[in-house]
């Protein structure tokens, strides 16, 4: 067996990577594409390996020669890379299709040696290798029967997504026998290019063989094998996460900070939403409105400060809503100039906004990470702070302070002439009481100096919509917010979830139920684990502490070899660098998933 690897094109959309180099010189993980490339192949025992370059094809063959590979290597040239595309290249090569079984690469993707070994490994002579197919891929798919037979090859003018459940993506790594080539391939490569040019791809041919019906080709699915096309920057940082180093990879997974669609097996226990809401049929009526939505402006600032209103039972002229609780965080924290005032380990976002030394931090230093309002108000009564900033429940600890006490601890703040900010981003998910929430425009209209921030992502489960409110009854602070903040700050999309929520309030109620449920027994079933302590939670994530004597961030890297991102909390201001790492709440079988994987790792 042999290889032909397609290298000749320049891979302009990688920009300055590809000035002086081809684009398979370009470097993932500090790795030369085609060297790991190459080093995959070693391992095969192959005949040889044939190069086709074109694009700084000297370089590129100085490199390859420089490696001194046990497997001989042959070059073909296309002097007009610049004006052909990849079946002009395979053409040039078409003599060595005729000599052996071949395994056909393209030299810009990136995979781990169990993709190569797929293909080589499955005894069909002749395979096109597919995955299933998700939203980042692009370019050819197929379809097949239950037996892998290849039905069709889908182009992207055919491409339909509402068929996605059907398609395959060709990996673009492909295996031809010899026979194949000879009896198929190779005859028809030369027809395809004498009757439609150069300007072509080779995957044409084999659409076109499948008219045929009766192949000696067939699919081979991978299985969660680790892959990834490069063609600009964006698949580049993507693939570098994929295929980092175990130690390296969740680094680069938590520094994304979301966006894990792009990483479709992955199952997110470190970013926080409610798992049961919103229902079907809310998410219908949004389909529904797409095109329109897509294709209009949202209303301004003070629409949407109306629908707020109404939602929270607020008055327009005391909340504010923001595109994410992020963003009326960043203006609310740019209008004090004195020093904050939390208890530590919290949410992060507020005292991000301040100088260190602008933050007076209450370490709380007990094992349940637990304090009250009266542990606040002993600490700073000494203090000399402008705004005291309380997540309840807090972030990542759980720790959840009652109402009436939440109200007393505004009493003592007004006193002191401190403003005080309440986050309530997590409070729907509580049980300990009925009543929770102080958006209550009587309440904040009787605590002149409250600041009340709800992330409406988090608890309403649409955390891909960017909402958040912010009330206060200091309308001159919300006035000044209104101006600071985008008047289009939120999208048509966004605007649209609020103007329907009401229709759906009930259904909310009940997904908290639910939610409240599935708490219950996830929690039941860490406790069960050994060499994890849980501490008590009125959130939608589990505080727990790693007791078995594998390090928090150890376990977190190992979880993530199993797609599962979890938080590891061991640097985090608070933990002393100790072993506790935060678990989302999910769903009933996403949380089985965690705790058998778990149950392994502990």
């Amino acid at each position: 067996m042999q290889a032909i690897i397609l290298a000749a094109g320049m891979g302009k959309r990688l920009k300055e990577l590809t000035s002086n180099a081809t684009k398979c010189m370009v470097e993932v993980n500090g790795e030369m594409m085609i060297h790991k490339t190459l080093m995959h192949l070693e391992k095969l025992n192959l005949n040889k390996i044939v190069l086709v370059v074109g694009y700084e094809g000297q370089q590129l063959m100085d490199y390859v020669n420089s490696l001194g590979l046990k497997t001989p290597v042959e070059y073909v040239v296309n002097d007009v890379y610049d004006k052909t595309n990849n079946i002009y290249s395979l053409y040039l090569a078409k003599e060595y299709l005729l000599q052996d079984d071949t395994l056909l690469l393209e030299s810009d993707l990136v995979y781990e040696e169990a993709v190569i070994r797929k293909l080589v490994d499955t005894p069909y002579p002749s395979l096109v290798l597919v995955d299933k197919f998700e939203s980042w891929m692009d370019g050819t798919c197929i379809t097949v029967d239950e037996d892998d037979n290849i039905t069709s090859f889908v182009s992207k003018r055919e491409f339909d997504f509402t068929k996605t459940d059907e398609y395959y993506k060709t990996v673009n790594l492909y295996k031809f026998s010899k026979n194949f080539s000879e009896k198929y391939y190779v005859p028809f490569l030369e027809a395809y290019c004498n009757a439609m040019g150069l300007n072509e791809y080779y995957e044409q041919v084999l659409k076109v063989i499948t008219f045929l019906g009766d192949l000696e080709i067939k699919a081979v699915k991978l299985n969660g094998e680790k892959w990834y096309e490069i063609d600009d920057v964006q698949d580049l940082d993507i693939a570098e996460s994929l295929l980092a180093g175990k130690e390296e990879k969740l680094e680069k997974m938590q520094k994304r900070f979301g966006g894990y669609w792009r990483y479709p097996k992955l199952i997110d226990f470190c970013y926080l939403v409610n798992p049961y809401f919103p229902n079907k049929k809310l998410v219908s009526e949004m389909q529904t409105n797409f095109e329109r939505l897509l294709g209009e402006y949202p209303s301004g600032m003070g629409v949407n400060s109306l629908i707020a209103a109404k939602i929270f039972g607020l008055h327009a002229s005391q909340v504010i809503v923001g595109n994410g609780a992020a963003e009326l965080i960043k203006s609310l924290m740019e209008r004090f100039t004195g020093r904050l005032g939390m208890a530590f380990p919290t949410f992060q976002e507020y005292p991000n906004r301040k100088a260190e030394k602008d933050v007076v931090p209450y370490f709380v230093t007990n094992d349940e990470f637990r304090y009250t309002a009266k542990n606040l108000m002993d600490f700073y009564e000494d203090k000399d702070i402008e705004v005291l900033a309380l997540i309840n429940p807090d972030n990542p600890s759980g720790n959840y302070i009652r109402r009436e006490d939440v109200l007393k601890l505004s009493e003592w703040c007004e006193k002191k002439n401190i403003r005080f900010v309440v986050d309530e981003s997590f409070v729907d998910f509580v049980d300990e009481e009925e009543t929770t929430t102080l958006l209550d425009a009587e309440i904040l209209k009787a605590n002149p100096n409250l600041i009340v921030v709800k992330s409406i992502s988090k608890s309403y489960g649409v955390p891909g919509l960017r909402l958040g409110v912010l009330a206060s009854s200091d309308e001159e602070l919300i006035a000044e917010m209104k101006k600071d903040v985008a008047i289009w700050n939120i999208n048509s999309f966004a605007e649209f979830y609020l103007q329907i929520y009401e229709k759906y309030a009930k259904d909310y109620a009940k997904a908290i139920e639910k939610f409240k449920q599935t708490r219950a027994a996830y929690i039941k079933d860490l406790q069960a684990l050994s060499g994890l302590r849980v501490l008590p939670t009125q959130a939608n994530y589990v505080l727990c502490e790693v007791t078995s004597g594998v390090t928090s961030r150890k376990l977190a890297e190992d979880l993530l070899e199993e797609n599962i991102l979890i938080k590891d909390l061991s640097t985090k201001k608070g933990f002393d660098g100790k072993n506790y790492i935060r678990l989302a709440v999910r769903d009933e079988k996403d949380n089985a998933i965690l705790v058998e994987a778990l149950k392994r790792y502990l």
